[in-house]
């Protein structure tokens, strides 16, 4: 992924509220039913930083994540690097919605180019990992 790439955008639809759909976003227990399971904090406030490792074929990806923006019950925001490559971006969640139903849009900006000859940095990477997340484990997770 590379900072001349547009936006990744994803948006989803959920039956459950807005406050809902925030909570499984921010809130640690709830996020590693869904999302990382590795994940060992998470504060929704702007200025946290956390890392975990996870494992892809014989690679380490060391996730560094800082929150970076906070607009609570409606948007987060955290830079998303690794601690072995080069690269940086940032993840956007945008929630709206009602007491019944709530939207998500997430875009995703390349801050700084990623490697080219790793698989999990290519687009359609990036773009597959997040539909696994968000319209996969999300979907079903809030649905339960």
């Amino acid at each position: 992924m590379k900072k001349s790439d547009p936006p990744i955008v994803i948006k989803a639809s959920f039956d459950r509220s807005a406050e809902d759909l925030w909570n499984s976003l921010t809130l640690l227990p709830e996020m590693k039913n869904w999302y990382f399971d590795v994940l060992e904090a998470f504060e929704a406030r702007e200025g946290f930083k956390t890392a975990f490792k996870v494992h892809s074929e014989d690679r380490a990806f060391t996730h560094l994540w800082e929150v970076i923006e906070v607009v609570p019950g409606e948007k987060i925001t955290y830079r998303w690097e690794f601690e072995e490559y080069p690269g940086a971006s940032t993840s956007t969640f945008e929630i709206s919605g009602t007491n019944h139903q709530s939207e998500l849009v997430l875009t995703v900006f390349v801050q700084e180019d990623f490697p080219s000859g790793i698989p999990e940095f290519k687009r359609e990477s990036c773009i597959g990992g997040w539909e696994y997340f968000l319209l996969g484990n999300l979907k079903k997770y809030l649905s339960a």
